[in-house]
């Protein structure tokens, strides 16, 4: 009885899209080749190739299904230990668009360029990073000093902010996360605290020098840790809080011989860093699992709102007497409405280009990071502004930054510590 072809159904998906696998006739020599066994699915498993009828003198289609395939030495001779003998044929591949698929080698797809280079595109978020927040900064204090009006510029600084939040959402880019009632009143203190520490932050840099504010802001790691030590309850390590005492020192050098000094100042930026303090205890209470972009973007929102009212209080009737017309006499509609517009638009995306930095580095080079970053703004502020300041003011400021990052230094490792210990004991 004649044998019957049948076509051979294969569980195989190529990595490319196949129309059709096509088995071509060839003709083979009286010496057969030898077969080297490979298992294609696992170490367990073969697969066996039964000889084919003389019969079949036709192409016929094969059907391509089930699980990926990686095409993988078929231009070599397959070799099998022992003696076991199998004919071979020749396959040829098509795509969907008909084009022929080279199938004598499997090449790993090209990596990309941050991939193949990550601390090129690390040290690009860093530079970013550092160069918006002095743009900010000092675009910030030049508007200060022909609008001195911090309140509502910091209404403005949110508002761009939200604009652009809002824009991003629209387009996609990300995703905007529902919220909820429960989220909503986990995220309001955030909020209050974000918006509070940021209005003051702005009145401190309306009243002195932008280098001062950021030398009194040194002391924020100090507010830290005494809430994480007196209110969360939290064991503060000794080594710590020993170097916690340059910073005091520093700044308190710093201060007594300041030039620009002046109370408002002082005490807004004092005022400051126990708001983000607070801020930091109630973020740490609210982990949402949302991404940190909409949590941003919702605080934002939130801030707003609560920006406005005192704004509009504090500063409304003066705005609407003189404010603004003595503003747009000095430097003319375009060029101020466009300062506001640029140094909200610095402040939204210093901070963005901060978060999507630190996610990319360990928590020691984020603590670098951050102190070279106010080094990098206070330097740049008495360059462009011309600042005077003292030989005293100058080592107070050096002592605080040293301070700082001898601090952040420790806290980095002890974290560091913590996290290795708990992967530990999970493993």
């Amino acid at each position: 009885m004649a044998s019957v072809t049948k076509p051979i159904q294969s569980p195989i998906r190529a990595t490319s899209r196949l129309s059709s696998l096509y088995f071509s006739p060839i003709s083979i020599s009286p010496s057969v080749v030898s077969l080297k066994a490979r298992s294609l699915a696992s170490s367990a498993s073969t697969l066996s190739f039964s000889p084919l009828s003389e019969n079949l003198k036709q192409t016929k289609p094969v059907g391509v299904s089930g699980d990926a395939f990686r095409f993988s030495g078929w231009n070599q001779h397959l070799r099998r230990r022992g003696r076991d003998e199998f004919p071979v044929v020749a396959a040829a591949a098509a795509d969907a668009e008909g084009r022929e698929i080279e199938i004598d080698g499997y090449t790993k797809p090209s990596k990309s360029f941050a991939e193949r280079f990550p601390f090129l595109i690390t040290g690009f978020f860093f530079f970013m990073w550092y160069f918006l927040n002095v743009i900010f900064n000092i675009l910030n204090k030049k508007v200060y000093n022909y609008f001195p009006y911090p309140y509502f510029v910091s209404v403005i600084h949110l508002l761009v902010g939200v604009a652009y939040c809002l824009v991003s959402w629209a387009v996609g880019l990300p995703k905007r996360a529902p919220i909820n009632k429960e989220l909503l009143t986990l995220l309001t203190p955030v909020a209050f605290c974000h918006a509070l520490g940021h209005v003051m932050s702005n009145v401190s840099f309306a009243a002195v020098a932008v280098s001062f504010t950021h030398t009194i802001k040194a002391l924020e790691p100090f507010f830290n840790a005494a809430a994480s030590q007196f209110i969360l309850g939290q064991q503060i390590p000794l080594t710590l809080w020993l170097s916690l005492a340059p910073v005091v020192i520093g700044v308190s050098m710093a201060s007594l011989t300041e030039l620009s000094f002046n109370w408002t100042g002082f005490i807004s930026a004092m005022i400051s860093n126990i708001s983000f303090t607070y801020r930091s205890i109630y973020s740490k209470k609210a982990m949402t699992g949302m991404d940190s972009t909409n949590v941003y973007a919702y605080i934002s929102i939130i801030a707003l709102l609560i920006c406005i009212p005192p704004a509009v209080i504090i500063e409304g009737p003066q705005l609407m007497q003189y404010g603004f017309k003595d503003a747009i006499a000095k430097v003319g509609l375009y060029k101020f409405v466009s300062d506001l517009f640029w140094i909200g638009m610095f402040y939204h995306l210093y901070n963005q280009v901060a978060t999507n930095t630190l996610e990319r580095v360990a928590p020691l080079t984020h603590a670098v990071g951050n102190v070279l970053k106010r080094v990098f703004v206070i330097g740049f502020s008495i360059v462009v502004f011309g600042n005077k300041i003292s030989t005293q003011t100058g080592i107070g400021t050096a002592i605080a930054i040293a301070g700082v990052a001898v601090y952040s230094l420790i806290k980095a490792n002890i974290e560091e510590q913590k996290r290795k210990a708990a992967a530990t004991k999970t493993s």
